[in-house]
Protein backbone atom coordinates (compact mmCIF):
# COMPACT_ATOMS: atom_id res chain seq x y z
CA UNK A 1 0.00 0.00 0.00
CA UNK A 2 1.19 3.65 -1.07
CA UNK A 3 2.23 5.85 1.68
CA UNK A 4 -0.12 8.78 2.19
CA UNK A 5 1.28 12.22 1.04
CA UNK A 6 3.42 13.50 3.24
CA UNK A 7 2.32 15.81 5.64
CA UNK A 8 2.81 19.59 5.20
CA UNK A 9 5.70 21.07 6.80
CA UNK A 10 6.97 24.80 7.20
CA UNK A 11 10.42 25.14 6.17
CA UNK A 12 10.23 27.89 3.51
CA UNK A 13 13.54 26.89 1.68
CA UNK A 14 14.05 26.28 -2.18
CA UNK A 15 14.45 22.37 -2.25
CA UNK A 16 16.32 22.69 -5.35
CA UNK A 17 19.64 25.16 -3.82
CA UNK A 18 22.68 24.47 -4.66
CA UNK A 19 25.70 23.15 -2.74
CA UNK A 20 27.57 26.62 -2.28
CA UNK A 21 29.51 25.17 0.45
CA UNK A 22 32.24 22.49 0.63
CA UNK A 23 32.61 20.73 3.72
CA UNK A 24 36.17 22.64 4.27
CA UNK A 25 33.99 25.45 4.47
CA UNK A 26 31.54 24.16 7.22
CA UNK A 27 33.89 22.93 8.79
CA UNK A 28 35.35 26.02 9.36
CA UNK A 29 32.32 27.96 9.67
CA UNK A 30 31.11 25.80 12.99
CA UNK A 31 34.16 26.47 14.16
CA UNK A 32 34.21 30.07 14.10
CA UNK A 33 31.99 32.07 16.39
CA UNK A 34 28.04 33.31 15.62
CA UNK A 35 28.81 32.39 11.38
CA UNK A 36 25.88 32.25 9.45
CA UNK A 37 25.90 29.49 6.80
CA UNK A 38 22.80 30.66 4.53
CA UNK A 39 21.16 29.32 1.07
CA UNK A 40 22.98 25.84 0.09
CA UNK A 41 22.53 22.44 0.79
CA UNK A 42 24.70 19.51 1.53
CA UNK A 43 24.42 16.11 0.20
CA UNK A 44 25.58 12.93 1.88
CA UNK A 45 28.12 14.98 4.00
CA UNK A 46 29.49 13.20 6.97
CA UNK A 47 30.20 14.63 10.48
CA UNK A 48 31.76 13.25 13.22
CA UNK A 49 33.10 14.99 16.99
CA UNK A 50 32.53 18.42 15.88
CA UNK A 51 31.44 21.02 17.72
CA UNK A 52 29.62 24.44 16.67
CA UNK A 53 30.14 27.51 17.99
CA UNK A 54 26.58 29.12 18.28
CA UNK A 55 26.71 28.76 13.93
CA UNK A 56 23.00 30.18 12.64
CA UNK A 57 21.49 28.15 9.28
CA UNK A 58 19.25 30.12 6.85
CA UNK A 59 17.39 28.30 4.00
CA UNK A 60 19.77 25.01 4.34
CA UNK A 61 18.92 21.66 3.37
CA UNK A 62 20.81 18.85 4.67
CA UNK A 63 19.97 15.17 2.38
CA UNK A 64 21.06 11.81 3.35
CA UNK A 65 23.83 13.66 5.88
CA UNK A 66 25.17 11.89 8.73
CA UNK A 67 26.04 13.39 12.22
CA UNK A 68 28.01 10.98 14.75
CA UNK A 69 28.85 12.62 18.57
CA UNK A 70 28.06 16.53 16.67
CA UNK A 71 27.74 19.42 19.44
CA UNK A 72 24.78 21.43 17.84
CA UNK A 73 23.70 22.99 21.09
CA UNK A 74 22.91 26.88 21.30
CA UNK A 75 22.48 27.22 17.36
CA UNK A 76 19.92 28.50 15.40
CA UNK A 77 18.19 26.78 12.24
CA UNK A 78 15.62 28.92 10.44
CA UNK A 79 14.46 27.35 7.31
CA UNK A 80 16.02 24.72 7.35
CA UNK A 81 14.70 21.00 5.85
CA UNK A 82 16.79 17.43 7.46
CA UNK A 83 15.67 15.03 5.02
CA UNK A 84 16.85 11.05 5.19
CA UNK A 85 19.59 12.15 7.41
CA UNK A 86 21.46 10.20 10.47
CA UNK A 87 21.91 11.37 14.02
CA UNK A 88 23.89 9.70 16.27
CA UNK A 89 24.92 10.46 19.93
CA UNK A 90 23.80 14.36 18.87
CA UNK A 91 22.78 17.31 21.02
CA UNK A 92 20.93 19.79 20.20
CA UNK A 93 20.22 21.30 23.35
CA UNK A 94 19.57 25.12 23.87
CA UNK A 95 18.94 25.19 20.00
CA UNK A 96 16.05 27.27 18.23
CA UNK A 97 14.65 25.56 15.31
CA UNK A 98 12.04 27.79 13.71
CA UNK A 99 9.96 26.64 10.84
CA UNK A 100 12.34 23.50 10.41
CA UNK A 101 11.12 20.26 8.88
CA UNK A 102 12.73 16.59 9.68
CA UNK A 103 11.24 14.07 7.48
CA UNK A 104 12.24 10.58 7.24
CA UNK A 105 15.71 10.88 10.10
CA UNK A 106 16.77 8.69 12.51
CA UNK A 107 17.90 10.13 16.06
CA UNK A 108 17.91 8.33 18.68
CA UNK A 109 18.50 9.45 21.75
CA UNK A 110 19.05 13.44 20.37
CA UNK A 111 18.65 15.91 22.84
CA UNK A 112 16.97 19.18 22.48
CA UNK A 113 16.33 19.72 26.37
CA UNK A 114 15.60 23.85 26.97
CA UNK A 115 15.58 24.38 23.55
CA UNK A 116 12.61 26.27 21.38
CA UNK A 117 11.08 24.51 18.62
CA UNK A 118 8.63 27.08 16.31
CA UNK A 119 6.88 25.91 13.42
CA UNK A 120 8.87 21.83 13.34
CA UNK A 121 7.77 18.97 11.20
CA UNK A 122 8.62 15.30 12.18
CA UNK A 123 7.67 13.24 9.63
CA UNK A 124 8.32 9.74 9.51
CA UNK A 125 11.57 10.03 12.15
CA UNK A 126 12.83 7.78 14.26
CA UNK A 127 13.52 9.68 17.72
CA UNK A 128 13.20 7.17 20.50
CA UNK A 129 14.70 7.70 23.88
CA UNK A 130 14.64 11.54 22.63
CA UNK A 131 14.78 14.41 25.71
CA UNK A 132 12.62 16.92 25.18
CA UNK A 133 12.90 18.64 28.50
CA UNK A 134 12.54 22.28 29.33
CA UNK A 135 11.58 22.83 25.58
CA UNK A 136 9.46 25.42 24.46
CA UNK A 137 7.32 24.31 21.37
CA UNK A 138 4.58 25.79 19.66
CA UNK A 139 3.10 24.41 16.01
CA UNK A 140 5.02 21.21 15.76
CA UNK A 141 3.76 18.65 13.76
CA UNK A 142 4.54 15.14 14.30
CA UNK A 143 3.30 12.27 11.88
CA UNK A 144 4.35 8.53 12.18
CA UNK A 145 6.92 9.17 14.52
CA UNK A 146 8.64 6.91 16.73
CA UNK A 147 9.19 9.15 20.22
CA UNK A 148 9.04 5.81 22.29
CA UNK A 149 10.43 6.55 25.90
CA UNK A 150 11.38 9.96 24.97
CA UNK A 151 11.22 12.37 28.21
CA UNK A 152 9.14 15.28 28.24
CA UNK A 153 9.83 17.26 31.70
CA UNK A 154 8.43 20.73 32.26
CA UNK A 155 7.97 21.80 29.02
CA UNK A 156 5.45 24.59 27.40
CA UNK A 157 3.68 22.88 24.68
CA UNK A 158 1.28 25.25 22.13
CA UNK A 159 -0.44 23.84 19.14
CA UNK A 160 1.18 20.39 18.99
CA UNK A 161 -0.60 17.93 16.73
CA UNK A 162 0.37 14.04 17.11
CA UNK A 163 -0.84 12.20 14.36
CA UNK A 164 0.10 8.34 14.00
CA UNK A 165 2.98 8.41 16.93
CA UNK A 166 4.72 6.07 18.40
CA UNK A 167 4.40 7.04 22.27
CA UNK A 168 5.28 4.35 23.95
CA UNK A 169 6.66 4.51 27.40
CA UNK A 170 6.64 8.46 26.96
CA UNK A 171 7.32 9.97 30.26
CA UNK A 172 5.42 13.32 30.58
CA UNK A 173 6.09 15.11 34.08
CA UNK A 174 5.03 18.79 34.47
CA UNK A 175 4.07 19.23 31.25
CA UNK A 176 0.41 19.89 30.13
CA UNK A 177 -0.64 17.59 27.11
CA UNK A 178 -3.94 19.44 27.23
CA UNK A 179 -5.59 20.32 24.00
CA UNK A 180 -3.37 17.83 22.08
CA UNK A 181 -5.36 14.92 20.17
CA UNK A 182 -3.65 11.81 20.96
CA UNK A 183 -6.31 9.73 19.79
CA UNK A 184 -4.20 7.93 16.80
CA UNK A 185 -0.76 7.47 18.90
CA UNK A 186 0.32 4.52 20.48
CA UNK A 187 0.17 6.02 24.68
CA UNK A 188 1.10 1.87 25.49
CA UNK A 189 3.21 2.22 29.22
CA UNK A 190 2.84 6.04 29.16
CA UNK A 191 4.15 7.37 32.29
CA UNK A 192 2.94 10.33 33.95
CA UNK A 193 2.05 12.10 37.59
CA UNK A 194 0.42 10.17 39.91
CA UNK A 195 -2.69 12.24 39.85
CA UNK A 196 -2.54 12.00 35.84
CA UNK A 197 -2.80 16.46 35.97
CA UNK A 198 -0.30 16.18 32.58
CA UNK A 199 -3.06 14.12 30.95
CA UNK A 200 -6.23 16.57 31.70
CA UNK A 201 -7.09 18.25 28.99
CA UNK A 202 -5.92 15.65 26.26
CA UNK A 203 -7.77 14.32 23.74
CA UNK A 204 -7.95 10.72 23.40
CA UNK A 205 -10.03 7.03 22.48
CA UNK A 206 -12.85 5.69 24.10
CA UNK A 207 -10.03 2.33 23.97
CA UNK A 208 -7.50 4.87 24.86
CA UNK A 209 -9.43 5.94 27.94
CA UNK A 210 -9.96 2.10 29.10
CA UNK A 211 -6.19 1.65 29.13
CA UNK A 212 -5.67 4.97 30.48
CA UNK A 213 -7.86 4.23 33.37
CA UNK A 214 -5.27 1.70 34.60
CA UNK A 215 -3.34 4.38 35.83
CA UNK A 216 -5.39 4.89 38.50
CA UNK A 217 -5.71 1.13 39.13
CA UNK A 218 -9.53 1.56 38.02
CA UNK A 219 -10.77 -1.81 35.68
CA UNK A 220 -13.17 -1.36 33.68
CA UNK A 221 -15.78 -3.94 32.81
CA UNK A 222 -16.53 -5.69 29.73
CA UNK A 223 -20.14 -6.41 28.89
CA UNK A 224 -21.10 -9.85 28.93
CA UNK A 225 -22.63 -10.66 26.10
CA UNK A 226 -23.50 -14.43 26.56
Amino acid sequence: MARPKAPRGFAQVRTDVGEHLSRADLLGALAAPDVRVENTSFSALELSDVSANGTAFEGVVFRGCSFERVDLSGCTFTDVLFSGCRFVRCDLGRSWLNRCDLRSCSAPGVSFAKGRLTGVLLDDCQLGYCDLSDVTAERLRAHETNLTEASVFSSRLRRVELDRCDLTRVTVFKTSLSGIDLSSCDLTGIRVSSDLRELRGAIVSPEQAVQLAGLIGVKVKEDDWA
